[in-house]
């Protein structure tokens, strides 16, 4: 069900197996992504639930998914990074097939990430699958 894009995180983690790496990996995917434009860190594009500050932008063109997001966190903004490899180039309805909980889980992060974290992250995906719901 993952964008090829996910799989090769899943595979990068299979070979990282200390747990402070993986989070530099996952920092290092927030760094290596685009920073948001600031003109589109507005109240609209801001996700409640977070800790940190988390602002996505989705946009849904010929029906496929994209969104681009930032976070004044480098760990969240981490976290947007491999969202995007998860959900990015989908059409909308698939959005809404994929079980962003599992797929996370399968990196282990469902394990390492701490509360506020973790529904920061669930957060991040209610507003996603909100998006591409409303978009069917």
């Amino acid at each position: 069900m993952a964008q090829p894009a996910f799989e090769e995180i899943v595979d990068d983690f299979e070979f990282l197996e200390d747990w402070e790496d993986r989070y530099r990996h996952v920092i290092d995917q927030g760094k290596a992504m685009e920073p948001l434009d600031e003109a589109l860190k507005v109240p609209a594009t801001k996700v409640d639930g977070c800790a940190s500050q988390v602002w996505l932008h989705p946009v849904i063109e010929s029906g496929v998914f994209h969104f681009d997001g930032d976070s004044d966190a480098m760990i969240v903004r981490g976290l947007i990074a491999l969202l995007r490899k998860l959900y990015n180039g989908l059409p909308v309805a698939e959005v809404l097939k994929v079980d962003a909980r599992v797929e996370m889980g399968r990196l282990g992060l469902n394990d390492h990430l701490s509360a506020q974290r973790s529904n920061g992250l669930r957060a991040m995906i209610e507003r996603i699958r909100k998006v591409a719901a409303e978009a069917v």
